[in-house]
């Protein structure tokens, strides 16, 4: 039978977060302690990913989750992704990518994961068609589609998945909607009550979550477990930069930008997001190819105002703590908000 979020001993899931914080000791110090860690196959080579996995099949015997980034939208207007790259030349002469359409090495890594046997399949941006969660079900995975709305809740449904992961708008990173041509502002409560109204799948609530209080509300509100990403950005286990690390600990304000890779997210405003988001098109994955050198080169020279500081909205609750007693303390507070609430 697929693993489903009801078996975790805590019912904390660690938010997959493609090129960025994941990595093997995370996701394993997550899973070690009773929860669910995941790893980010977005951005890698297919390779790295076999890596990754085996290098958390090393670590821990209990089960993870691999995240996949569905094909993209195709790009509505061409001509504007070119103009936002001579704009973005014009503005910092440094090197550009060349904006590039294309689908994160899809079936590879589909390959991978069914050759694998990955325990639990996700995917964001969109939901695979029946026949490849067929696919991954005949290799033993359970799999779990990242939406936003109920269209979403219903077309996943339809698609045989195992369980959807609703995402609010509260968020960091980028919004799983699978069209970004019209993204949800819908915040994580509405939209886990509205999916809740037409799906009986089970429910994994992300979008904002940093205490067991905020666990403990999700959990009331209907879903089986809570996915946490930006409060685990801060566990020694993860792979976020020191200059992300020092902004995620500040009180910065986040906000909705496609100016870094031309698909809606949230991240701590810095000058590259103020400067470029009014102007930014609709174009992904090509406008993150073309930023993908100038957002390395500031994050190697620490330049925390010129790269994408992805964070939800309650980034300065997250804290510098080993992954497995961040896991526990929240299952703690969570239960001990759920008795306090009920004998009140």
């Amino acid at each position: 039978m697929p693993f489903t979020p009801t078996e975790l001993a805590h019912p904390i899931v660690q938010a997959p977060m493609g090129g960025g914080a994941s990595t093997p000791a995370l996701a394993a110090a997550v899973s070690d302690a009773g929860g669910l860690g995941f790893l980010g196959a977005g951005y890698l080579a297919v390779e790295a990913v076999r890596a990754d996995v085996e290098a958390l099949r090393a670590l821990t015997r209990r089960p993870f989750g691999v995240n996949l980034f569905a094909p993209p939208q195709p790009v509505p207007d061409p001509e504007a992704v070119q103009r936002y790259a001579r704009a973005l030349g014009d503005r910092y002469g440094g090197p550009l990518g060349e904006p590039r359409h294309d689908d994160d090495g899809w079936e590879a890594k589909l390959a991978l994961v069914a050759e694998l046997r990955v325990p639990i399949v996700s995917f964001t941006f969109g939901c695979p068609p029946a026949d490849v969660v067929a696919r991954l079900h005949d290799a033993g995975a359970a799999v779990w589609a990242t939406v936003t709305t109920p269209l979403e809740a219903r077309i996943a449904e339809r698609a045989g998945a195992d369980a959807l992961v609703v995402q609010g708008a509260e968020a960091g990173g980028h919004r799983a909607t699978f069209d970004d041509t019209a993204p949800t502002d819908l915040g994580l409560l509405a939209a886990l009550q509205l999916i809740a109204a037409v799906s009986r799948l089970p429910l994994v609530a992300t979008g904002g979550l940093a205490t067991g209080r905020s666990i403990a509300a999700v959990l009331v509100a209907g879903a089986v477990a809570a996915q946490l990403g930006t409060a685990f950005m801060l566990c020694p286990e993860a792979a976020t930069s020191e200059p992300h690390r020092r902004a995620l600990a500040g009180d910065g304000e986040t906000a909705l930008t496609r100016a870094f890779t031309g698909r809606t997210g949230r991240g701590i405003v810095n000058r590259f997001q103020r400067d470029h988001s009014a102007s930014a098109p609709l174009g992904y994955p090509d406008v993150h190819h073309i930023t993908a050198p100038l957002r390395k080169a500031a994050r190697e020279r620490g330049d925390s105002d010129g790269f994408h500081l992805w964070a939800g909205q309650a980034h300065p609750l997250a804290e510098p703590v080993p992954a497995a007693e961040l896991v526990r303390r929240l299952a703690g507070e969570a239960r001990a908000a759920l008795r306090d609430a009920a004998a009140g």
